[in-house]
């Protein structure tokens, strides 16, 4: 096995990660929709307003928006300025991702990561819970979704890197 085709192995991997994150975040779009449902139908036709329902679909919005971005990039659906990017070569739109991938998201990611590990190791410490009463525990799986953002972009970074060294897709 030639190290071109383990690296392939390896970005294949990583957008099969993405890939089930981004099916996951579908199916929490659905179970959103039907929460938010309920719990307007419980609030105004019945009267009955329940915190935990409320906090349930604002925790899915959520980890659709963090765990739903490393597959938004592997659908290559991100936001981007195309003015020049649109119409440029394959050759030219790989050297661009390269140079955005390594000077900037990288970078990037690591600031997210280095700030927003010891809050949410914090949280984790002390077993944080939701402030309102009613509300839902373990807030520290909320707060978590911040290093799943990291962690799913970066494999994503990761796999286009390979895939614009290596040319083994065509995601341009």
């Amino acid at each position: 096995m030639s190290l071109k085709s383990i690296f392939i192995k390896i970005s294949n991997f990583f957008d099969f990660i993405n890939k089930i994150a981004g099916y996951i975040c579908g199916i929490l779009v659905i179970l959103m929709t039907l929460n938010v449902f309920f719990v307007v139908m419980l609030r105004y036709v019945f009267g009955i307003s329940l915190i935990w329902m409320q906090e349930t679909y604002v925790w899915m919005h959520a980890f659709v928006f963090m765990l739903g971005a490393g597959y938004t990039y592997l659908m290559n659906e991100h936001v981007r300025i195309d003015i020049i990017y649109r119409e440029s070569s394959k050759k030219y739109k790989k050297i661009i991702n390269l140079v955005g991938n390594i000077i900037f998201l990288i970078p990037f990611l690591y600031i997210i990561f280095f700030y927003s590990f010891p809050f949410v190791l914090k949280s984790f410490q002390m077993s944080e819970i939701s402030r309102e009463a009613g509300g839902l525990g373990m807030l520290f799986i909320l707060k978590s979704s911040i290093l799943f953002f990291v962690l799913l972009i970066f494999i994503q970074v990761i796999s286009k890197i390979i895939s614009d060294l290596l040319g083994s897709k065509n995601d341009t």
